[in-house]
């Protein structure tokens, strides 16, 4: 079944999204601030984004980091979905794409601990991002692996360096 880049991006993301506020929002209700990080992003969203307004309300605060929350996820998402269907034609770029990936998670992690004492994180540890990052990450390329059967198979001869994907002993010599 072939998928547009634009539908697999606004899937994947909005999976990838609500998982973590799903996360966020446990992690809410057991320290018993139910919608805190969402009103503490959103108010540090706005504070950046012009000057902080001290009266908007909790529900408008918590809907305009609700609508960025969804548009970035998205976002990311559809830029993954393009090196997916571009990764489908030229497997090579599966290959690129991975290392890029891996190498850019543990740049995050480790910028994310560094960082924990900053202002800027608020009241999130960098814990509770990483382990939203992974979330994301594993909802949307689980999403995107399972619709696009072939892509195992594409990052697998990209990763041995084989143009036709068969083993290196079956091809002639």
């Amino acid at each position: 079944m072939r998928h547009s880049v634009f539908r697999d991006g606004v899937i994947a993301g909005s999976l990838g999204a609500t998982a973590v506020a799903i996360l966020f929002f446990i992690v809410d209700i057991v320290a018993g601030h139910p919608l805190h990080t969402p009103l503490g992003l959103g108010r540090g969203l706005i504070s950046v984004l012009g000057p902080a307004a001290t009266n908007d309300s909790d529900f408008v605060v918590i809907a305009a980091y609700t609508l960025f929350h969804y548009a970035a996820f998205i976002g990311v998402a559809t830029l993954a979905a393009v090196i997916v269907h571009w990764g489908l034609e030229v497997p090579g770029v599966l290959a690129g794409a991975f290392v890029l990936f891996v190498a850019t998670e543990i740049g995050f992690y480790l910028m994310s601990s560094i960082l924990a004492d900053s202002p800027f994180f608020g009241t999130l540890s960098w814990v509770q991002v990483a382990t939203g990052n992974l979330v994301d990450a594993v909802v949307m390329g689980a999403y995107l692996w399972r619709t696009h059967p072939t892509l195992g198979h594409g990052l697998n001869v990209a990763l041995r360096g084989d143009d036709d994907g068969e083993p290196h002993a079956a091809r002639p010599r």
